[in-house]
């Protein structure tokens, strides 16, 4: 609603606050290194983990891309029988939310590129379990959607 864009355009100052200090003393940089980054860092190891064991060795082609410090996968499924937007709705209906890889690519002039459709961004930040289950789903799916092009061939 507008009051909502209102209230996200226009935040209190609280956490400002709360981060003044450890943004003047120069604090913020060595929690950043020594803990955020590290943290974060696991959780994106055990997600890719946890991916690889779920696809497993003898399933299609997949990539995750290289990750310089986001909190998000980037999982790429080369000649994906659907798009990465019915592979959302897919996921979805089965309660994991991902987003679908085409919308990061606005305004190329290669609108039929394919790899644009052949990509999702899983965020790892959750409970590792959680995570780990969603990626179980990602890859049944996948796996699905690729036993289910290769009966219809």
């Amino acid at each position: 609603s507008g009051v909502n864009a209102i209230m996200n355009l226009a935040t209190g100052s609280f956490g400002a606050m709360l981060a003044e200090p450890l943004v003047r003393s120069g604090e913020i940089l060595s929690l950043s290194r020594d803990v955020v980054c590290p943290f974060y860092r696991r959780k994106m190891q055990r997600a890719v983990t946890a991916f690889r064991e779920a696809m497993g060795e003898d399933s299609c082609r997949w990539y995750v891309h290289k990750p310089e410090g986001a909190m998000f996968l980037w999982l790429w499924f080369p000649d994906l029988p659907i798009t990465s937007f019915e592979l959302y709705q897919r996921l979805k209906a089965r309660g994991v939310l991902v987003v679908s890889g085409h919308y990061f690519f606005p305004g190329l002039p290669e609108d039929d590129w394919r790899h644009r459709h052949e990509c999702l961004r899983v965020t790892y930040s959750q409970d590792d379990e959680r995570v780990a289950q969603g990626l179980r789903i990602i890859a049944d799916e996948v796996k699905a959607v690729w036993a289910e092009a290769d009966r219809k061939s």
